[in-house]
């Protein structure tokens, strides 16, 4: 049973509630005061509801990973997530709102500043327990930012709680150099305790709750968007080269493909956060909710482009026996005439093919955040922008793992034979293709873009913008051109009522007329 969801389904009367700005879902009451903090129950009350606010972030996550990026696409386009999508986005649409993720952040923040002292108040309270539960802290906190600080580059750095209207709330942005310094900081200090847990009672809290793994995951994500490569590499081969029994490992046979979604919770997941219809009717935002669950275009809020459709089919067609992440598992149906019905995404909701068959019932897909192939692809792109035969060499043994692991056979324009007359724009190149179809709808690809077309000063800025034009077939290309050719549109605005709200604040770049 998800103990941490009881845990704060029991303690509804230290729930606040969620409000429009980043301010107002500042902890304003008892439990961001020294008062609340008495026992242990305490510290684990606060934290779930840390974790059940990361839950309500998904739909964001969503929208913010996917849609710019243009393999997922929102049918109506003048929806808040078409805007998005189209690259028309305004400070007020509800789908830039950065509120829940500053909720997550202010929990955070409460169990890092008060949970020390309960050692003081609870005998049973060890400071053993109390360091694990700071290092999942540190964790929910360093994933909010980078989600913030990948969307909106500069944002407010919160790192204390609110305790009474003494304190400042005209916050101004930080830069996003600091911001991932701070994300780095709070891993390091997270791992500094030796108290980050390799495993925990129940099977679902090993990839439910932060785990010394997520917390390798997150910093290699981290210094992979931060250009600092060598650091990723480290990071990404604690996970990798892990010895530990019971540790997420990379599933390599292919038919295995299917359990990472189906029914979740896998030897391969790192870090999912969990929903359970059935038991906590915990099913709003869900993946298998916000992606179709149905079998027809009309039923679809997102669905496959038809870019990205013809890919996943060329994929089925090379390999028909282990279709593995095309054929159900990513769209339905098997001829691409019947478009836009074959840009089902099916990965969430259900899924059949020859002896596996996973339909789901209920709408309680889990959103993985972070998974091994994942962490070995972040890897591949930290060796290829490193450089050298032998980087590369690696990171194209890492891609052709990944693809033999979907029953397809090594990429045959890059091989080791020839690829010291390979270019590194068309090994990362080839890496955003593998990474598009292992990873279609988990929320990866618009930032899997912006790292191509951002990092080394700009330097793959055409051919970020040709990717992301060639496959955005719902916007005018002209359009698209012009408004890509400016680097500040590549970033979501600051909400309106925040700008409103809050007097230190500035509009982001692009947005400010």
């Amino acid at each position: 049973m998800k103990k941490i969801f009881t845990i704060l389904l029991l303690s509804g009367s230290l729930l606040v509630s969620g409000c429009s700005d980043w301010l107002d879902v500042l902890p304003k009451d008892k439990q961001s005061t020294d008062m609340y903090w008495e026992s242990s129950e305490d510290v684990e009350a606060i934290l779930a509801q840390g974790y059940s606010y990361l839950r309500d972030c998904v739909p964001y996550m969503i929208n913010w990973g996917e849609v710019r990026g243009s393999s997922v696409i929102v049918p109506v386009r003048s929806s808040n997530a078409g805007l998005i999508q189209n690259f028309n986005v305004l400070p007020s649409v509800t789908s830039v709102q950065w509120g829940t993720f500053y909720q997550v952040i202010s929990m955070a923040n409460a169990v890092l500043k008060y949970a020390p002292g309960v050692v003081e108040k609870d005998a049973s309270y060890y400071e053993s327990r109390m360091n694990s539960h700071l290092t999942e802290a540190y964790f929910l906190r360093g994933l909010s930012y980078l989600y913030l600080v990948r969307n909106f580059r500069e944002v407010p750095l919160i790192t204390e709680p609110y305790v009474d209207d003494a304190m400042p709330t005209d916050i101004p942005k930080s830069s996003e150099a600091e911001i991932l310094e701070q994300i780095k900081s709070d891993v390091r200090a997270a791992l500094a305790t030796d108290a980050a847990k390799e495993t925990f009672d129940e099977t679902w809290e090993n990839k439910g709750r932060a785990t010394k793994w997520a917390l390798y995951a997150l910093m290699a994500e981290t210094c992979l968007w931060a250009e600092e490569y060598q650091e990723c590499v480290t990071y990404a081969d604690y996970l990798i080269n892990a010895t530990a029994s019971i540790r997420p490992v990379f599933m390599s046979t292919p038919g295995q493909w299917f359990s990472i979604f189906y029914p979740g919770n896998s030897n391969e997941s790192i870090f999912e956060i969990q929903y359970d219809e059935s038991t906590y009717a915990q099913n709003s935002g869900s993946p298998s909710k916000t992606f179709a669950y149905g079998n027809t275009s009309s039923s679809s809020t997102y669905m496959y482009s038809e870019p990205m459709t013809l890919r996943l089919k060329a994929e089925f067609e090379l390999n028909k026996d282990e279709v593995n992440r095309t054929y159900f598992g990513s769209f339905a149906g098997t001829t691409y005439e019947d478009y836009p019905d074959n840009g089902i995404i099916w990965k969430y909701s259900g899924m059949a093919v020859d002896d596996v068959e996973a339909v789901r019932t209920i709408q309680d897909g889990n959103y993985i955040i972070y998974r091994m192939a994942d962490v070995m692809m972040m890897k591949a792109e930290a060796l290829i922008r490193l450089g050298g035969t032998a980087n590369w060499t690696e990171a194209l043994s890492i891609i052709n793992t990944i693809r033999e692991r979907s029953g397809l056979e090594p990429r045959n324009e890059v091989t080791v034979e020839n690829i010291s007359e390979a270019t590194e724009e068309s090994l990362l190149e080839i890496l955003l293709d593998e990474r598009d179809m292992e990873f279609a709808a988990e929320g990866k690809r618009w930032y899997d873009l912006l790292r191509y077309g951002k990092q080394q000063n700009l330097k793959y800025k055409s051919g970020f913008k040709a990717i992301v034009i060639e496959n955005n077939l719902t916007a005018e290309s002209k359009w698209l051109n012009s408004v890509l050719d400016n680097d500040d549109a590549w970033y979501l605005p600051i909400p309106a009522s925040d700008i409103n709200t809050n007097s230190a604040l500035t509009q982001n770049p692009y947005y400010d007329n």
